[in-house]
């Protein structure tokens, strides 16, 4: 039988995965060659890899236990950084979203960038967190 505790697991892997190639495409297409196929792979993989953030983030809150003690706050704190993560996501993909309609906006691109810049960077504070919860305090040794 299924149960909806295995959902978190399975979708977390998404977010990390998409939102890295992402970045790595979108700073390729910025510093190394200006590549517009690669920006737009960046954008769609953007797009992607917020929504999978926040169906990750959304079982994450509803179907995970409890945790108290050091578990306790290790899981807060990751729920931070995936909360703040993917309101910067949100963002990230709006701006984006702009600069499709405002192509020439360089003061728009350079703060997407900037807010990709720190989702990715939260993303992976995230994803250590999460590890942290399940090799330390969930996986017996």
């Amino acid at each position: 039988m299924f149960s909806t505790s295995h959902l978190h697991p399975m979708l977390v892997h998404f977010p990390i995965a998409l939102v890295a190639i992402g970045f790595l495409a979108e700073v390729v297409s910025i510093f190394v060659k200006k590549e517009a196929a690669l920006s737009k792979i960046s954008f769609y993989l953007l797009l992607t890899g917020t929504f999978f953030a926040c169906c990750t983030w959304l079982s994450g809150i509803l179907f995970t236990s409890e945790m108290s003690g050091t578990a306790g706050e290790v899981k807060q704190t990751h729920q931070l950084f995936a909360g703040l993560s993917m309101a910067l996501l949100l963002l990230t993909s709006g701006l984006r979203l702009l600069q499709v309609r405002y192509a020439d906006n360089l003061i728009l691109a350079r703060f997407s960038l900037f807010t990709y810049t720190l989702a990715s960077i939260g993303i992976a504070i995230t994803g250590f967190y999460g590890g942290t919860l399940v090799y330390n305090y969930m996986m017996p040794l």
